[in-house]
């Protein structure tokens, strides 16, 4: 009997420490805000990569020297949402941005449209090669996370 009540007590006291430190753990919502690594070495120039952030896609695109000169001699002051290429991009080479259209929320097409950046196909919005909007109906610019760049590892934190 004294056996029986032991097991029952250790039972017991196991599944209210479980349920307890499961309580204390972090629930979805924030572990979806947590932060994301990404290997840049591995991107080629020229060449974008998707990956997903908050259940939302994330571009990286490692740009071009000919890519870099297209987008800081654009004249940015005439543009829909006036945003200077040096603001969007931390080191020039390197353009992260939100893949989520600024007018109804889908994901553009990269290296298309009439400005050589991305295209969304559902109403034709065309961002530039910094992800700036050039024409169509989206109301700002591709939004850029914050993000940290290491070159000496070659990592891209977002987040």
């Amino acid at each position: 009997m004294i056996g029986s009540m032991g097991i029952i007590t250790a039972s017991v006291a196991q599944s209210t420490v479980t349920e307890f430190l499961k309580t204390m753990s972090a629930s979805a919502d924030v572990l979806a805000m947590a932060k994301v690594e990404v290997d840049i070495n591995t991107i080629p120039e020229g060449k974008n990569v998707i990956i997903k952030w908050r259940g939302k896609p994330v571009f990286i695109r490692h740009r071009t020297q000919d890519e870099i000169q297209e987008a800081r001699s654009t004249d940015w002051k005439t543009l829909r949402d006036p945003q200077p290429d040096e603001d969007r991009a931390k080191k020039p080479d390197w353009l992260v941005m939100l893949g989520v259209c600024t007018h109804l929320g889908c994901v553009p097409i990269g290296e298309a449209g009439d400005f050589g950046g991305w295209f969304c196909p559902c109403h034709g919005s065309h961002y530039d090669i910094s992800g700036r909007i050039r024409k169509g109906p989206a109301p700002t610019n591709l939004e850029v996370p914050q993000y940290e760049i290491n070159e000496a590892d070659g990592k891209l934190v977002i987040g």
